[in-house]
């Protein structure tokens, strides 16, 4: 079962400190974080990979974007 990071109306760098937060926590797993801005999705993705954790996807629908992280 994955978490889930809703940083949609969260500006910068708000999305990144929520994502790192949870991925502290979680230690291992699958994690989605959604954003609704083009750099916050950069963003949380080079965080994420930086901390080991691999962007195994990235969907964009109405401007709004899901990101899938895989931590372990």
């Amino acid at each position: 079962m994955s978490e889930l990071v809703d940083a949609r109306g969260l500006s910068c760098p708000q999305p990144v400190l929520d994502t790192l937060a949870k991925i502290a926590a979680m230690g291992t797993g699958e994690l989605e974080v959604l954003v609704d801005t083009e750099a916050s999705k950069e963003n949380v993705a080079r965080a994420a990979q930086g901390k080991g954790w691999k962007v195994d996807s990235i969907s964009e629908e109405g401007g709004e974007y899901r990101l899938k992280l895989l931590g372990g």
